[in-house]
């Protein structure tokens, strides 16, 4: 379907949402492997605000929420990726917990941007606009029972102790989960 969608287009870009645990990256890389040289992966998590911006806002707590992201700034790359010959973006470096600026480049020889994000479609003030940016909308339906064995997982794999990895996993991923499930726009694809 994105073969056949972007063919003839300068650029195309395809927005994977979904709850956290739900597979975007997974997705993502997947596509980008079948589609090859024509695409790229654009995540949104490279707008975490810095943990040290986190305390001072006394947002450390629910990392990961949509307040805790910039996404005027995420909106303002998405317009450049659309006019611009070479865009670095942001890239979120899971082991360091922070988001490392210029880590990629995306260049108009690549047509296909595979953006993903826990918050592409949902519909509240400010997120509500990168809809314009998307050519096609795919949202991962996942049951929340898998989504928690996954987050739990995902925080033992961090090396966290069962107890924490729980913890971290009920305590903000989940609430954050059922958030992009409830306030979620409709996508054109449903997986």
């Amino acid at each position: 379907l994105i073969a056949e969608r972007a063919a003839g287009k300068a650029r195309f870009t395809v927005a994977i949402a979904g709850a956290p645990g739900a597979g975007k990256s997974t997705l993502a890389a997947g596509l980008v492997r079948a589609l090859g040289e024509r695409a790229v992966v654009v995540p949104m998590d490279g707008f975490h605000l810095d943990n040290a911006v986190l305390e001072a806002r006394g947002l450390t707590a629910v990392k990961g929420a949509p307040q805790t992201f910039d996404v005027t700034g995420f909106d303002a790359l998405l317009a450049r990726l659309a006019r611009e010959d070479a865009v670095a973006i942001p890239v979120f470096d899971r082991a360091a917990d922070l988001s490392r600026a210029g880590a990629a480049i995306v260049s108009a020889a690549t047509p296909i941007r595979i953006v993903e994000g826990n918050y592409l479609l949902i519909d509240r003030p400010d997120w509500r606009s990168l809809r314009r940016h998307f050519d096609l909308t795919i949202f991962l339906d996942v049951p929340e029972g898998e989504l928690e064995r996954r987050l739990v997982q995902r925080w033992l794999d961090h090396g966290h102790d069962p107890q924490a990895a729980r913890s971290r996993a009920l305590g903000n991923d989940i609430p954050n989960a059922r958030l992009v499930i409830a306030e979620s726009a409709g996508a054109e694809v449903i997986v």
